[in-house]
């Protein structure tokens, strides 16, 4: 390309359509600096021909990237001082009108110019001019390595602000991508960034500046980054310049606290917590045999109620039901997800009939009134929510609609039945994943809310002769789909009952087995319950082979 002088500078590009970039030559010819794109004859019809800009284009790198005009000053849009800009190399264009309208931001590689970045005022557009490849953070040219304190910031103006603010004092420089590129930036350049001994990072207030910078963070050697927290009505550095708030930024900087990961405490700091803690809430069970090992149900505890098909689960279930209902003042929430609500209200008003309410001919022999009646005390003072949308849903409206239970109706207690069901209702394929992501989200629920969750898991099958429906020993291994069932649950008890068993009382006898208890560390055989077919009810039994014999200790119930 000959040399040509610039007669009009600022114009259209037809290719890219930026309305700004295009430059156009006195021999006709014009050069677009967003796309890079030349045009040997280009005639742009009513133009406007400004001869008071003027500057050299070459084919050399540097001088390239030198030619897009501007001129040292004051940035009055921002209210940064023009040695400040000068400092940083920054110099800015003015419009026909003797307004700024563009910044242009230099970028190097260790001293070498290498890209520019332009800020259109106008309207709040950036572009680049040349290659970002390994570029150094905006300002990084200007301080050397191995310092006490390197400030980082989220744009450039935001960095020299802060470098006013402290008095010209301190290294300050800026990622050049913006929030989103904020980590990708300061890997790029980690080596530098690390060689301070701390590195101050003081993004913008909102969101995603936020965000951004627990990110940078978590990169950084530990006890290197600290992270600012501006007073509340200035979103950045370049807005506390703007409303003379010197002290304050100072303030807010050297009270940047260390970061540290999220989940790591200080004890130390913890002392009144401790010592004030709240007793977590429990109720005992219905059964002896289980306080005496577990000393009851507690909220804030994920307990995971296992055994196999056609065991005993659902009729434990309703059991607890029941019980949370009548013998707590806590609201109860159920998710059963192979039955319809009405199947699970009659399942809990049978327990309080004594009778299989859900068997037709069995119901008939209960009055209208005598079912109201039974239906008003247990049911009363909205103390049950029940789930009524029979069969799968999506995984995440289940969620939403536990967590609705827990904080919207004020549930202490939710019963999930069951586990598979909820892995159904995910897209992933692989079981093991879907049950590791579902059993996280339920001890974080756990977690967050303080609410007791009883889950109602299934086994797997046992590969040989004797099988659950035999009564064999439940271990954790048998729990079917994942490790993470153990793993995240407080609480682990397995039914046990030989189906098949040719004495009529020990097929209805299931046995009750500790596999895992947190709290108290104790595992084991905790008691029996039969099933009585007239009334549909579990009952401990404790005068049989398959009983717990410490019936001598104290309950602390």
């Amino acid at each position: 390309m000959n040399q040509s002088k610039f007669i009009a500078l600022h114009k259209p590009c037809p290719s890219c359509k930026s309305s700004d970039a295009l430059s156009i030559n006195e021999d006709g010819s014009a050069k677009c600096f967003s796309c890079d794109k030349f045009f040997p004859k280009f005639k742009q019809p009513n133009s406007t021909i400004n001869k008071n800009y003027t500057m050299q284009q070459t084919t050399h790198q540097s001088n390239k990237l030198n030619a897009h005009g501007g001129i040292f000053g004051k940035l009055i849009d921002r209210d940064i001082s023009k040695e400040t800009a000068q400092k940083y190399g920054v110099k800015v264009v003015y419009d026909q009108t003797g307004r700024i309208a563009q910044h242009i931001y230099p970028l190097y590689i260790q001293n070498e110019l290498t890209a520019n970045k332009f800020r259109y005022i106008r309207d709040k557009r950036f572009s680049f001019d040349g290659s970002t490849e390994g570029v150094g953070l905006f300002g990084q040219q200007l301080f050397k390595e191995g310092g006490k304190y390197l400030t980082i910031v989220e744009g450039e103006c935001d960095a020299m602000a802060a470098y006013e603010l402290l008095g010209s004092k301190w290294a300050v420089v800026s990622i050049i991508r913006g929030a989103a590129s904020a980590v990708k930036d300061v890997k790029e350049n980690l080596e530098y960034v690390e060689s301070f001994d701390n590195v101050v990072i003081c993004f913008d207030t909102d969101k995603v500046g936020r965000e951004a910078a627990q990110r940078v963070a978590k990169i950084l050697k530990p006890g290197k980054a600290r992270i600012v927290s501006l007073p509340n009505g200035c979103k950045d550095a370049n807005e506390m310049l703007q409303k003379n708030k010197f002290s304050e930024f100072v303030s807010s900087w050297w009270d940047a606290k260390l970061y540290t990961p999220s989940g790591i405490i200080r004890v130390s700091e913890k002392q009144d917590q401790f010592l004030k803690r709240d007793k977590r809430e429990s109720v005992p069970y219905p059964w002896s045999g289980l306080n005496k090992k577990l000393y009851g149900l507690r909220q804030g505890e994920l307990l995971t109620l296992t055994g196999g098909t056609g065991l005993g689960k659902s009729s434990i279930t309703r059991e607890l039901e029941h019980w949370l209902a009548n013998t707590t003042e806590d609201r109860v929430g159920i998710i059963a997800l192979e039955e319809d609500w009405r199947r699970t209200v009659d399942g809990i008003l049978s327990i309080e009939a004594n009778s299989r309410l859900y068997i037709d001919h069995i119901r008939e022999d209960f009055s209208q009134d005598t079912l109201k009646e039974m239906f008003n005390k247990v049911f009363k003072d909205d103390k049950v929510f029940v789930h009524a949308h029979f069969g799968t849903n999506d995984i995440d409206d289940i969620f939403a609609k536990l967590r609705y239970l827990i904080v919207g109706c004020d549930c202490k207690w939710v019963i999930v039945d069951h586990l598979h069901m909820l892995v159904s209702a995910t897209v992933e394929g692989d079981e093991r994943r879907a049950i590791d992501s579902i059993m996280t989200r339920l001890r974080s629920m756990v977690e967050e809310t303080g609410a007791g969750i009883i889950l109602v898991s299934h086994l797997r099958r046992v590969i040989g002769n004797k099988g659950h429906e035999n009564g064999i020993e439940v271990n954790l291994s048998h729990l079917r789909g994942s490790n993470s069932i153990a793993q995240l649950s407080d609480c682990v008890i397995a039914l046990e009952r030989n189906q098949q068993a040719d004495d009529e009382l020990e097929s209805r006898t299931t046995r009750l087995r500790i596999l895992k208890s947190r709290y108290t560390g104790d595992v084991g055989m905790a008691t029996t319950l039969v099933y009585d077919k007239e009334t549909g009810r579990l009952s401990e039994y404790e005068d049989t082979e398959f009983a717990n014999e410490d019936n001598d200790e104290i309950i602390p119930f």
